[in-house]
């Protein structure tokens, strides 16, 4: 755990130190999930979770609105965006093909949309060395949006800092003894007076 220029690290993980300043909180009843119904591209998916909702795609299937049924006998249930990063699906240009009207059809959310509105980036490679094989450098930051508002407005009003709303999906994808370092920063920085 370390601190440098502002950029916050734990682990392997560097992250903007907004991810334990701001206060956020999902208000669902509020937006009507409008992250999954506007953007310029699907929400970023890894080849396991693309190889997930291929074999579910069958059950998954009669859920499906016709429109996104359409683009996915079109163009499979992912595809490269124009920086080259696997993205699910879209319909109309907008709208993820996975979005029923009452939130995800997925089995199981992408890492991506789970961890929203932190998004996580690939930095480079750290190499092997005698004891660890080479991995990722990640990034995460905030990604803010106008249409999350009503989330911040929620978070304030409740006290919940950006790292504690998402405390489920950031465990799920960097393991509890991550998210606890995590949680142990945030507390010295608040002892400190900068939270």
């Amino acid at each position: 755990m370390s601190n440098y220029l502002g950029i916050l690290q734990v682990g392997d993980v560097l992250l903007s130190p907004d991810i334990l300043t701001e206060y956020f909180a999902c208000d669902i009843a509020k937006c009507g999930g409008r992250c999954c119904e506007e953007g310029d591209a699907g929400a970023p998916v890894t080849m396991e979770e693309i190889a997930d909702i291929e074999a579910n795609l069958d059950a998954l299937w009669p859920r499906l609105s016709a429109s996104a049924q359409a683009a996915i006998d079109k163009g499979g249930v992912a595809y490269a965006d124009p920086e080259g990063e696997l993205v699910t699906c879209i319909v109309n240009g907008r709208d993820c093909a996975f979005r029923g009207p009452h939130g995800c059809l997925l089995r199981q959310r992408p890492i991506s949309c789970h961890l929203y509105p932190i998004r996580e980036k690939q930095l480079g490679t750290i190499p092997a060395s005698d004891t660890e094989p080479a991995h990722p450098l990640i990034g995460l930051n905030y990604h803010r949006w106008a249409i999350c508002r009503d989330a911040i407005e929620r978070g304030r009003r409740e006290g919940i800092r950006l790292y504690q709303f998402l405390r489920e999906p950031l465990i799920r994808r960097f393991g509890e003894a991550w998210y606890q370092e995590l949680k142990t920063m945030a507390e010295e920085l608040k002892q400190q007076g900068i939270l």
